[in-house]
């Protein structure tokens, strides 16, 4: 989630109405649905790694053999995966994609408790050590949330690039928060960017250009370095945000606009998510429980 009030557009260079995505006007629901599953059965670059079945939430520990399931689910359809932290359960991530062949973008979850930050963070140079990290991400929107200084996150990079100097690290965050700090930039390897039209209130019928446009802006302020879109997606249900309907057509347009762009324009794309949380209904309302291609149920969506 990465939504804030004021003003941070500080790019301008896409028309949200002329992008590089599909003109939807002639396709009836069941031609959209024959496409969504085309779309996914081509795979994509990177999915979102969701964690919890009904009744589990952050804090509960995690099986393997939970994770393991899940991650055999989605290996057809992704190169990659995204994990968010690397205590109760989420370490078994990293080494259960890897076990079955893929490529993976680390994180270790960052927040205003300061003992939770060192297991988090011991446990990410873990992993590394152990093989299982392509890309480390030392903390998730800590800024947006505001729960650490810009001078305590830099440091927590600092500690994980030297333990782990031949793999690349970064910080992820709403796109617009590399344009105001910089420092952040100097100091990642990947810039690691969320962009999120649907909490910004773009209608769906602009919602590719807006997006196009969040990746332009992370790209003016990265300065030449990489840009990865750690998560963008769109709910399938749960109500409305300003000009931003969640519902299976428009869940199912945003994922075909995204992963097609991505492909023709070469980003490196984490879709969020992959499977439906219902703990996720507290800052983000009903729609924070349908952002998964699949249900809550391990069952595809469409």
């Amino acid at each position: 989630m990465s939504y804030r009030i004021e003003d941070y557009h500080a790019y301008s260079g896409v028309n949200f109405l002329e992008h590089s995505g599909i003109d939807f006007s002639e396709h009836t629901a069941e031609d959209l649905i024959r496409l969504w599953r085309a779309t996914l059965n081509k795979g994509m670059h990177g999915i979102c790694f969701s964690m919890y079945e009904d009744g589990q939430q952050p804090g509960d520990t995690i099986t393997e053999a939970q994770v393991e399931r899940r991650v055999k689910i989605l290996k057809p359809y992704a190169k990659w995966i995204r994990s968010f932290s690397c205590i109760e359960g989420n370490e078994h991530v990293p080494r259960i994609a890897h076990k079955n062949g893929m490529k993976t973008l680390v994180g270790a979850w960052l927040s205003d408790n300061k003992d939770d930050n060192e297991k988090e963070i011991e446990g990410l140079i873990q992993l590394a050590k152990e093989g299982c990290v392509n890309i480390a991400a030392v903390g998730n929107e800590v800024l947006y949330r505001n729960d650490l200084t810009l001078e305590e996150l830099l440091g927590y990079i600092r500690r994980v690039k030297e333990a782990m100097p031949d793999i690349p690290v970064g910080y992820v965050d709403a796109y617009y928060e590399f344009s105001k700090h910089p420092e952040l930039v100097e100091i990642s390897d990947v810039i690691l960017s969320n962009c999120y039209p649907y909490w910004e209130g773009c209608h769906i019928d602009g919602s590719l250009g807006h997006m196009e446009q969040m990746f332009g802006q992370a790209t003016d302020a990265a300065q030449g370095k990489k840009v990865i879109i750690t998560e963008t997606g769109w709910p399938s249900e749960g109500g409305s945000f300003k000009g931003a309907d969640s519902s299976e057509e428009n869940a199912i347009k945003y994922f075909i606009n995204t992963q097609v762009w991505a492909k023709k324009q070469n980003v490196e794309v984490f879709y969020f998510s992959s499977f439906d949380e219902s703990w996720k209904t507290g800052d983000e309302g009903d729609v924070g429980a349908y952002w998964g291609l699949w249900d809550k149920d391990e069952n595809l969506k469409f």
